[in-house]
């Protein structure tokens, strides 16, 4: 199962109003297993940021002067997330200003080149109703270690995500290693349960009746029966 933990830092909060991403991380993992495999581009807005936004971020319109467009790693991005689950704290975010982007490149929206989002902020609030499910309250929650998490840069919060994603499916992991003990033990259960079979041997009378039915038969076929023509026949 191939997995991309995905984030975004963007201009501002809302696509509609003309704001847009200026960096993106997607982080792959196969089998619940980080491989190592990743991509991070941080992308020339043609726009300024808000002020809200970098004291988030800390990204500023100098820093991406040299940075690329967003059609010029667009093929990149979604080639890298094709056919993969997306796994991102907030989905509707960051799939809004992604969407934005393709849209405005003519190109066909995210679920097109994925295999699903799952929204893990989603998950968080299903889990710890009433609590903090921002992504640092989750990492102390499971002990994740984001000290080095002053600002959120896309990259660190994808690996932050990671774990966290991986503490909050554990459960279900468990649930299925437990349902498949219990139906291999249920299986060797019936197994000792099943009776042995109970061989009732042939009285001398039906022996000896088999015994007049298969003259019977040899008569009939004119000595082309093969039982009574001998092994070699066979």
């Amino acid at each position: 199962m191939r997995q991309i933990i995905l984030d975004t830092e963007t201009t501002g909060l809302d696509p509609n109003q003309g704001h847009r991403v200026i960096e993106v991380a997607a982080v792959e993992m196969v089998n619940r297993r980080l491989t190592g495999n990743h991509l991070h581009r941080y992308v020339n807005p043609d726009r300024d940021i808000d002020a809200g936004a970098m004291q988030v971020h800390g990204i500023t319109p100098e820093f991406l002067q040299d940075k690329p467009r967003f059609a010029d790693i667009a093929q990149e991005f979604v080639d890298f997330i094709q056919g993969a689950e997306l796994i991102i704290h907030n989905a509707p975010f960051d799939v809004g200003f992604l969407n934005m982007e393709l849209r405005l490149l003519d190109m066909a929206p995210l679920p097109t080149w994925c295999d699903g989002v799952t929204d893990t902020l989603a998950m968080a609030k299903a889990l710890r109703p009433g609590q903090r499910n921002n992504l640092d309250a989750l990492c102390k929650h499971y002990g994740v270690d984001n000290a080095a998490r002053t600002l959120h840069g896309a990259l660190l919060d994808c690996e932050l995500l990671a774990a966290v994603y991986l503490a909050l499916t554990r459960g279900q992991e468990s649930l299925s290693i437990g349902l498949e003990a219990r139906s291999a033990g249920v299986a060797q259960a019936a197994a000792r349960a099943r009776p042995s079979p109970i061989l009732l041997p042939a009285s001398a009378a039906e022996q000896a009746a088999h015994a007049d039915l298969l003259e019977a038969i040899a008569r009939e076929s004119q000595g082309t029966c093969l039982w009574s023509a001998g092994p070699e026949a066979v």
